[in-house]
């Protein structure tokens, strides 16, 4: 713990002052009541649609389009997708970005499909890694909106940083590792064995039979580290280096929360559902705030009072076009259009972790 104090109060001193001026306005990113909504309370009004969703006649097989899975299951794969492909506009369609990464975000994505096309194996192999690098990359969707709140409250970039990276892993992965869903997110690594790739095979037999063991060590390393966060937050709120962010907090709270009783206990078998959920939600809503402007002059939309419901219907018919095309894909469509999702998901995931970076000018 004294080497936690030492390291951020080191990096605070540098900076001279130790609290940046409170920004004007607003704390929340769009308005209170807007992320209330789609951001903060995301989480439990996703736990709450959830509930609501759980039952037929919604939630039986061969209800939609034919294919053999209910109307909520095809909904959600659309949506995921949707979520996933609207990067895009991020990525590609801000010029000031497009600019810093130009090889990113063409010819790498251009070469892993090539690749993963023409590659059974890679193709496999890149598979597995999507389905763990989505629980990392969830979990830091929460911390990198965390810490644009705390940026807005008027902290530095770099207090408690590391804290909240761990405790946001600690909010995904523990109840994952920890619940009745551990087995489900671990199947994937049965097709490595296709790819000679034995290592992991037993692991799902492994994990299934030492499941409440996995959660008692999950545990006892969860309370304590609990412990040394919050005796951290409020040393340094104390020693006038770190101010309160309210918003922030009922995030982590609420994100809390539903990760704890939809990855923990799987309530109707909907846990899927609801996390994946309100992640595509919050990222909507994070698109719509940050490109707003850049949409607008892209689709040459001058008007403000129809710029944020033009901007608004591009993001929605973009990503959900490319959603239902994604879930009307079958396996037997072959290896070419699912290395097209796949790519879609990994730069997803990659592209994520540096263009939301807080700690550059255009957050």
């Amino acid at each position: 713990m004294a080497i936690i104090l030492r390291s951020g109060t080191k990096r605070l001193s540098e900076n001279r002052k130790p609290i940046k001026k409170q920004k004007s306005g607003s704390l929340f990113l769009i308005g209170p009541y807007f992320d209330s909504i789609f951001i903060i309370g995301a989480p439990i009004i996703s736990l709450l649609i959830g509930v609501f969703v759980a039952n037929p006649p919604l939630n039986h097989e061969d209800a939609a389009f034919g294919y053999e899975q209910s109307w909520v299951d095809f909904f959600l794969g659309i949506f995921v997708f949707a979520h996933l492909v609207i990067v895009i506009f991020r990525s590609h369609l801000n010029q000031e970005i497009f600019n810093q990464f130009p090889l990113r975000f063409s010819l790498v994505p251009l070469l892993l499909f090539i690749a993963m096309g023409t590659s059974t194996k890679l193709l496999i192999l890149c598979t597995a890694v999507a389905v763990f690098w989505d629980i990392y990359h969830s979990s830091m969707q929460t911390f990198g909106i965390s810490r644009i709140y705390d940026i807005r409250a008027g902290n530095y970039e770099n207090i408690g940083r590391r804290l909240d990276i761990v405790l946001n892993l600690l909010l995904y992965i523990g109840p994952i590792a920890a619940g009745c869903t551990l087995v489900d997110h671990l199947e994937e690594l049965h097709n490595l064995e296709q790819i000679g790739i034995v290592l992991f095979t037993r692991t799902p037999t492994i994990s299934e039979s030492n499941t409440d063991l996995i959660g008692w060590l999950l545990l006892c390393m969860a309370i304590p580290f609990l412990i040394i966060y919050i005796f951290v937050f409020r040393y340094y709120t104390r020693r006038g280096l770190y101010r309160f962010c309210s918003q922030k907090t009922t995030l982590l709270i609420s994100t809390a929360l539903c990760s704890v009783y939809a990855w923990g206990f799987n309530p109707f078998g909907m846990a899927f559902f609801i996390m994946n959920f309100f992640h595509a939600l919050q990222y909507f809503a994070i698109i719509w705030w940050a490109e707003n402007t850049n949409i607008a002059k892209f689709i040459g939309c001058r008007d403000k009072s129809w710029r944020n419901v033009a901007t608004l219907t591009l993001i929605l018919f973009v990503g959900f076009s490319f959603g239902f095309f994604a879930e009307s894909i079958d396996e037997t469509s072959g290896d070419w259009l699912f290395s097209l999702l796949l790519v879609v998901s990994l730069m997803h995931f990659w592209y994520d972790g540096f263009i939301w970076s807080v700690s550059r000018k255009q957050n």
